[in-house]
């Protein structure tokens, strides 16, 4: 199958995140630069779901072999390394959906679709968050089934496991998100992301 061309690196995508096998929905969506690198990406990512950037990390896209991640030296496995590939080389294939996956002993998966690819607004500082829904799970709660239960604990008093549960965050709400806590994290992180040494 013959590649298809990759888009302008001076454009932008319009990204859809969602963790995968959670109720409720826990959605985000992006705009990032398409030759931003994918290790990039993923403190992106990390950072409008909530999560706390503590677990190793991988891309990859459903029927291709290709993964990128954080390398194991001593892992025949082991991905490509995630700063030497950009979101334009992940998308070369023409694809519009691809896997981001993160704490692989909690197995948090999320579905990344590409919504739109469209020029750059120079008004505009990227990465840019469009809308959030739905909270982001406690950390190490132990994956989405983990977080089922998390949540049928903290809603029922009767349950066993409820004030422990609770100690987690008193105040959880799976409906709610910080929207504004999560656009000033992403414009430290853009700020950092300016000096990083791009791809030669």
């Amino acid at each position: 199958m013959t590649a298809a061309p990759w888009p302008d690196a001076r454009q932008i995508a319009r990204l859809r995140v969602e963790i995968d096998e959670v109720t409720p929905a826990v959605v985000r969506r992006v705009e990032v630069p398409l030759d931003i690198r994918l290790d990039d990406l993923h403190f992106v990512l990390q950072i409008a779901i909530g999560w706390q950037n503590g677990h190793p990390f991988e891309f990859s896209v459903e029927g291709e072999e290709t993964r990128w991640g954080v390398v194991d030296k001593g892992d025949p496995q082991s991905p490509l390394p995630a700063d030497s590939a950009t979101l334009v080389e992940l998308l070369a294939h023409g694809r519009k959906v691809f896997h981001y996956d993160f704490a692989f002993g909690e197995d948090w998966s999320h579905t990344v679709e590409v919504e739109a690819i469209a020029p750059a607004d120079s008004g505009t500082p990227y990465p840019h968050l469009i809308s959030a829904q739905g909270r982001c799970p406690p950390a190490d709660i132990g994956g989405a089934m983990g977080y089922e239960t998390y949540l049928r604990a903290i809603a029922d008093p009767l349950h066993l496991n409820h004030e422990s549960m609770r100690e987690w965050d008193p105040d959880f709400d799976p409906h709610v998100v910080d929207e504004a806590a999560i656009r000033t994290n992403l414009a430290g992180l853009r700020k950092y992301l300016g000096r990083r040494k791009s791809l030669p």
